[in-house]
């Protein structure tokens, strides 16, 4: 999935994320699992939960298929250094690859994704080998941890659905088309963002907007299969939380969480 220009307001649209729910829960799981000193963050995007990481003292290797999402990634980590922000120890690279087929060339302490990445993966066998990827990159007790939307989480966008922001220098539109047979669910945006001044040569505000389209699908998988497919990659301690809290899932599940022991 190619981002492009929409990876430059990605920033701005995700400002409500819980992002610091995200690393309260990794370093839950991690307290719970053995504290790493490396930690591979898969679908990293433009590096919210990575840099972060970097500036806790981990050593993070962000993985992403996007080039510019890598590029916002990689302008967030030179600020951290600029600023002095990475504390002895702390480290963050970004590497372009696919989280189905991702190498470091070494073995890694712990694997996270998270903000629902798994959902881009549309087929079964991709969520298959994304998983025996993340086991290969593994050290032996590692433990690999992500999130993925449940198919009553797509319902409710369904159900919801459409979705406006209207602020003075962005806005958008988002309409969602929900198929059951697949569970799948696409999002379409169309993103109005207001042109930067200096690209007009004066300092007057600008009344002229980008138009960005998107469309985003995902797909939601039964939480039981993903546990199967955990345990059948050789796994051998797989739990499964939901909504960020140390709590098994249940059917009322919107985010589930899974944390896996090589």
């Amino acid at each position: 999935m190619a981002y492009e220009r929409f990876s430059y307001v990605y920033d701005r649209l995700m400002e409500d994320m819980p992002y610091e729910e995200w690393l309260r829960f990794a370093k839950g799981c991690w307290d719970k699992f053995g504290h790493p000193r490396t930690v591979v963050d898969l679908g990293c995007g433009t590096g919210s939960i990575a840099v972060p990481l970097a500036q806790e003292g981990y050593e993070v290797i962000g993985i992403d298929l996007s080039e510019d999402m890598l590029a916002v990634a990689q302008s967030k980590a030179d600020e951290a250094r600029l600023h002095r922000s990475l504390p002895p120890g702390g480290s963050v690279t970004f590497l372009q690859q696919d989280l189905r087929d991702w190498e470091l060339g070494r073995p890694a302490d712990s694997v996270v994704s998270f903000c629902d990445c798994f959902n881009y993966l549309l087929e079964e066998e991709d969520i298959t080998q994304a998983i025996r990827q993340a086991y290969a990159g593994l050290k032996p007790g590692g433990v690999f941890i992500f999130d993925v939307h449940t198919t009553e989480q797509l319902l409710d966008y369904a159900a919801s659905q459409p979705f406006f922001l209207n602020e003075d220098d962005i806005a958008y539109i988002w309409t969602c088309g929900y198929d059951e047979s697949r569970s799948e669910i696409e999002h379409a945006l169309t993103i109005f963002v207001q042109e930067e001044e200096q690209h007009r040569g004066d300092d007057t505000p600008s009344e002229w907007f980008n138009r960005v389209e998107e469309t985003h699908t995902q797909r939601a998988y039964p939480l039981p299969w993903l546990e199967a497919q955990l345990r059948e990659a050789g796994f051998r301690e797989v739990v499964c939380y939901g909504d960020f809290l140390f709590k098994q899932a249940s059917e009322d599940t919107r985010r589930a969480f899974f944390a896996a022991v090589k």
